[in-house]
């Protein structure tokens, strides 16, 4: 890996001191996207606004070095790599703002099309496009790529709900397309840009040829090259600029805020999968499917039913078919009321009654059946990458076709796929915009050339435009498809096409080698090898899907980098490199190990059920020396002990906080910051000892949590245990509280620290009394911690005992037998990374609904990364993790503030400055 250039690394820092990263954790980190393509750029920006954006422009044209935005990291097509320097958009630009009562919405282009329909939720609206990916991808990659989805097609697309951009031109110049003088402001800072797309406009609409070109092409999703259509669809330049820039992939300006208008949420729907003998059956029922109107169709090949029939939630239909060359159509139909959805359903039961049908059609508004149907379609990528051979890397291709070419293109593309040796590939897609999209597995190597992958492509260009279509619909030219622009428009466009790259871009700073490039193989260079690395982690495709809900992904690495740079290390140890061997393993001790709060989050958003923390926790386990096994042992044996020692070293630092603090302090420094929690005046006194219970005939077992004995309820309560206990009593529920509780854990402490010795120590001694007081498994085990939980699922996985959170306890058993008196006026909530792997906010939130007239959930929470102690070993990363959540809080004052587990209390009180207490706590309060 080359050094970063001394020179450009001056003039960065001058332009943005503290926002330039040059470490090698940093750049290869950020050398990996999505796609299969892997550069490694000189050095990682960060603007803080566009201000700094626009001197970094500055900075580029003169150092002559190009730029990159990289915001979510999610596109395929390797719009997102560069070997300049990598601008992240994402750090800083992520602000959102509600207009018109959610008719419009104002973004920044780092917040991901999630977030920003959770603050329309509330409104009843949603963005346009709506992208497989909405959980990861942003709105910067959004406009960057005409994105669109599965049920907006090219009405409600990107380009088609985009009402103005606020642009940072590669010259510096900065204009918002939506204000009253926009068109002047442009002719008057850009005279030239100004003009020439005149000129353009004037070219293209007194060409008939290119006319006819482009509304056959975007009357397809089409997201090849520039979007020349807004040469015909609109007249000032500064317009002609701003959609010019939608589906340009960061190759002619930045941009810095977009306005959109939204649509309505239509919260009514009916789905049902229909199954068809074979691919020609199929899409020639489309023609009178889409006419009836619906919201989705979408199709799936033979091989995608064969991998969908073995998802467990796949409906009984598709578990019984025997498939051979069937096809299936998955079709949803929305409304906005109830009524409405009757009718209409009403009226498609008579037309799938006559369509040539190999099992009988069911159209379902079961949320838990609609929800299965739709888990079967969205995890057929994560099934068939998942089960690729490790070390291969999975390629997921896209194009369009007008939609009576559809079955003769899919049949075409099936004997391409024999042809190449392409085994176990599907194809799956949006069936009623013509837009499929097929996987490929392909191993790439730096010695060889990709012969089969480079033959493949040819065949499949030749077959796509033999039929009218578009080589991307959705995912981007990037730089897979950059060498086929010219192929797919003809030379007169691709000319236009070029002008407009070389008015708004002059001296090609912004992204080279991407939608615009003169080079025929820039789509065989850089291409991204998969090593084998570790068991857990090997599936990885890169996606980056992971990143928005982990902690640490504003403070060091998120779960992507932490895998790719695993893999980056086995590189560089085969390639002997031991200099940037040792370098990696330096940072990534802090970055990669030590600032991860194994939350498990990232498994909640993989698609190929990655938890990065498991790898997390082997790499600490092998950090591990003999005498932190042997301690953590002992501990184990004397956990009773230990936490009473616990709670009485923070009752006497509570009593004498100047002492505490400094010897923490001088501890940390001693001993290092990973081994010694750090003491704060926010903490509390110690808890009190856990005590057994009997009872006669119990209903559950209770299993209260050791971090409530060690860590002292909030001011003024008695802590969720005397809660939790009180309200099962007005409940008339008894419970039985084990003998040998005092020395009991769920096991978390020594499994996220990597101490083995003692979580087996642990694991033995929970599962032996826990057998007893339940009856070898007959009465339940319910725990008042959410992170207590489901350490307990997982200690207790095979031992037939049945563990409950005791939120849900309370919903399900306990809540409908009691009477609630006092209610809250306002509630904020918190739900935690326990919570949501659980599957318990869905109770969290209906019994926070029960006891407060209003419930605030706020759209930016995520996990709080206390993690146990892990907020006192590293309170920077808790800092980090809350930062947008305590934002987000910061506007008012709420009569209270929950959450579902007590270390996740305490970080939430010190972000917020709120007491945070357990659920259960104001429950009991308010049913009195």
């Amino acid at each position: 890996m080359n050094p970063t250039d001394p020179t450009l690394l001056l003039a960065l820092e001058a332009a943005m001191p503290g926002g330039v990263r040059t470490r090698a954790v940093d750049r290869l980190a950020m050398a990996h996207d999505a796609s299969h393509y892997l550069l490694v750029p000189q050095a990682v920006v960060a603007p803080a606004g566009a201000e700094q954006l626009a001197e970094l422009l500055r900075v580029a044209a003169r150092q002559g070095t190009p730029l990159t935005f990289r915001s979510g990291g999610t596109s395929l097509s390797g719009q997102a790599v560069s070997g300049g320097v990598l601008v992240d958009t994402r750090r800083h630009f992520r602000e959102v703002e509600v207009l018109d009562g959610g008719a419009r919405v104002r973004v920044q282009p780092g917040s991901t099309v999630r977030q920003v329909n959770a603050r329309l939720a509330p409104y009843r609206r949603k963005l346009g496009p709506d992208p497989a990916s909405e959980s990861a991808c942003t709105i910067g990659g959004m406009v960057a790529n005409n994105s669109s989805g599965m049920a907006c097609g090219t009405e409600f697309n990107t380009y088609r709900t985009l009402e103005s951009l606020v642009l940072v031109l590669p010259s510096s110049s900065v204009i918002d397309t939506g204000a009253s003088d926009a068109d002047e402001r442009l002719r008057a800072l850009e005279p030239a840009l100004h003009q020439g797309l005149g000129v353009l406009r004037d070219r293209v609409r007194d060409n008939p040829g290119s006319v006819r070109i482009i509304e056959r092409q975007f009357a397809l999703k089409n997201t090849m090259g520039y979007g020349v259509n807004s040469f015909l669809d609109h007249t000032r330049p500064v317009d002609i600029l701003a959609h010019l820039v939608v589906g340009s992939e960061g190759t002619l300006a930045f941009v810095a805020e977009a306005t959109f208008r939204t649509v309505p949420v239509r919260p009514h729907a009916a789905t049902g999968l229909l199954v068809f003998p074979d691919l020609r059956a199929a899409t020639g029922s489309l023609p009178a499917l889409v006419a009836d109107g619906p919201a989705t169709v979408e199709l799936l090949d033979a091989a995608s039913l064969r991998v969908a029939r073995q998802d467990p939630k796949a409906d009984e239909t598709l578990r019984k078919l025997t498939v051979e060359g069937h096809a299936a159509l998955l079709v949803e139909y929305q409304e906005d009321a109830a009524e409405a959805l009757a009718v209409r359903t009403a009226a498609a039961a008579k037309l799938l009654a006559g369509l040539p049908l190999a099992a009988p059609a069911r159209l379902t508004s079961d949320p838990k059946v609609r929800a299965g149907l739709w888990h079967v379609r969205k995890g057929l990528y994560a099934a068939v990458a998942g089960a690729r051979p490790s070390g291969t890397t999975a390629l997921l291709e896209d194009i369009a076709v007008p939609v009576p070419s559809l079955a003769d293109t899919c049949e075409s593309l099936l004997s391409l796929f024999d042809r190449h040796g392409y085994e176990e590939s599907v194809i799956f897609g949006h069936a009623k915009d013509g837009n499929i999209h097929f996987l490929l597995n392909e191993r790439f190597s730096k010695e060889v050339r990709p012969q089969r992958y480079i033959d493949f492509t040819d065949d499949m260009v030749d077959l796509v435009l033999a039929h009218g279509g578009t080589l991307k619909a959705e995912h981007g030219t990037g730089r897979i498809m950059a060498p086929y622009v010219a192929r797919q428009y003809g030379d007169e466009l691709y000319e236009v096409m070029r002008a407009v790259k070389e008015l708004c871009d002059p001296h090609r700073v912004l992204n080279p080698g991407v939608l615009m490039e003169d080079d025929p193989e820039i789509h065989l260079r850089d291409l991204k090898s998969t090593p084998q690395v570790e068991a857990e982690v090997d599936r990885c495709v890169e996606c980056g899907y992971c990143e928005p809900v982990c902690p640490s992904k504003d403070l060091t690495l998120t779960p992507r980098q932490r895998i790719v740079l695993r893999r980056e290390l086995a590189a560089a140890e085969a390639a002997g490199d031991t200099a940037l061997v040792g370098e990696l393993e330096r940072d990534y001790a802090y970055d990669g190990i030590d600032t991860c709060a194994v939350d498990g989050m990232c498994q909640t958003a993989c698609p190929v059920l990655i938890d990065t923390g498991e790898l997390v926790k082997r790499l600490r386990a092998e950090q591990r020396g003999h005498f932190s096994q042997a301690a953590w042992g002992q501990a184990a044996e004397h956990w009773g002990a230990v936490t009473g020692a616990g709670a009485r070293a923070l009752t006497v630092a509570a009593k004498l906080p100047g002492s505490a603090s400094a010897a923490s302090a001088a501890a940390r420094r001693l001993l290092g910051p990973d081994n010694v929690p750090q003491w704060d005046m926010d903490l509390p006194s110690g808890g009190t000892r856990r005590r057994p219970q009997q009872a006669h005939e119990p209903h559950a077992v209770y299993f209260p949590a050791c971090i409530g004995s060690i860590f002292g309820p909030a001011q003024d309560s008695s802590g969720v245990g005397e809660a939790f206990l009180a309200l099962c009593e007005r409940a008339e529920i008894r419970l039985t509280v084990p003998a040998a509780i005092k020395g009991l854990c769920c096991g978390t402490p020594w499994k996220s620290k990597g101490m083995t010795a003692g979580y087996r120590e642990m694991r033995q001694r929970v599962v032996a009394a826990l057998l007893e007081a339940t009856g070898q498994g007959s009465l339940p085990v319910v725990s008042d911690a959410a992170s207590c939980t489901e350490g307990l699922e997982q200690l207790l996985d095979g031992s037939g005992i049945r563990v409950i959170d005791a939120v849900v306890f309370v919903h399900e058993q306990v809540l409908p037998g009691l009477t609630v008196t006092d209610r809250l006026p306002s509630l904020a909530l918190h739900p935690t990374c326990s919570s949501t792997r659980l599957g318990a906010n869905e109770a969290l939130t209906a019994v926070a609904a029960a006891i407060a007239e209003e419930v605030d959930v706020p759209a930016d929470w995520g996990c709080c990364a206390f993690a146990g102690d892990r907020g006192m070993l590293h309170p920077e990363l808790t800092a980090s993790a809350t930062a947008r959540e305590a934002a987000a809080l910061a506007g008012r004052t709420y009569a209270a503030y929950a959450s579902a587990n007590r270390t996740c209390e305490l970080g939430m009180s010190r972000a917020t400055g709120h007491p945070y207490r357990h659920l259960l706590e104001l429950v009991e309060q308010a049913t009195r």
